[in-house]
């Protein structure tokens, strides 16, 4: 299996597959977008949080099927029609978005009926289950309630650290490995927040002109960590 990495990345992040990283928490969720012709009705759900790498997923999945991607967020029901051709595929991302956004909740259903007779795969990313969307259409609702799901899950310390290394990697700065092996023993297993802090050491080691440090990881990390942050 190729060495491979997930998520948002300041500047021009790296999307193919060979830049994602294979773990035990994203691997059902790769495996299961590797096998689009076991979804059922050719649908299926991407379920994880800000930063876990569902962009990434859905990017080179889309380069891979030649499907367009569109924000559930930019959907409007005129435009439905031409989103999704024949045995094709279409990915709309952040489908979360669409709950209680009148517009984008009818474009979502429509697609999901034209997808269905045109042979057309679908897939949707979002940071939580339909339950927890805010749908009002009743129609749209029942069949988000009722579409496969696979979930990437909460990052073990190994990923962790690999991504840490790949976001200090993307921004040039040099780091040690015992900072990396120091922040990971402190900080959530959350890869958004990985993003932030290595944004904000990138900001703050630019302004001072200083290398990144232990305690100016430490003051960043308090920071981002402390509640309301």
């Amino acid at each position: 299996m190729p060495r491979q990495l997930t998520l948002d990345l300041a500047g021009d992040p790296a999307h193919s597959r060979a830049d994602f990283l294979v773990a035990e928490a994203n691997r059902l969720a790769l495996a299961t977008l590797d096998t689009p012709e076991s979804w059922p009705q050719g649908r299926m759900l991407l379920i994880g949080e800000a930063g876990a790498g569902k962009t990434h997923l859905a990017s080179f999945w889309a380069a891979e099927h030649g499907a367009q991607r569109v924000a559930a967020m930019a959907l409007h029901p005129e435009d439905a029609d031409a989103l999704a051709p024949e045995g094709g595929a279409l990915v709309v991302e952040d489908a979360h978005r669409a709950g209680g956004v009148g517009p984008a909740e009818q474009a979502l259903f429509h697609l999901w009926n034209i997808c269905h007779a045109r042979r057309c795969l679908l897939l949707l990313t979002a940071r939580c289950a339909p339950r927890d969307w805010g749908v009002v259409l009743p129609d749209l609702r029942s069949r988000m309630d009722a579409m496969p799901q696979t979930r990437i899950a909460t990052p073990d310390e190994t990923l962790l650290a690999a991504v840490l290394v790949k976001l200090f990697a993307d921004r040039q700065l040099v780091v040690s490995a015992g900072l990396i092996d120091w922040l990971v023993l402190r900080m959530d297993r959350d890869l958004g927040l990985a993003r932030r802090l290595v944004a904000a050491l990138d900001q703050a080691a630019m302004a001072d002109k200083k290398p990144v440090t232990r305690r100016l990881a430490q003051d960043l990390l308090d920071k981002l960590m402390s509640p309301g942050a």
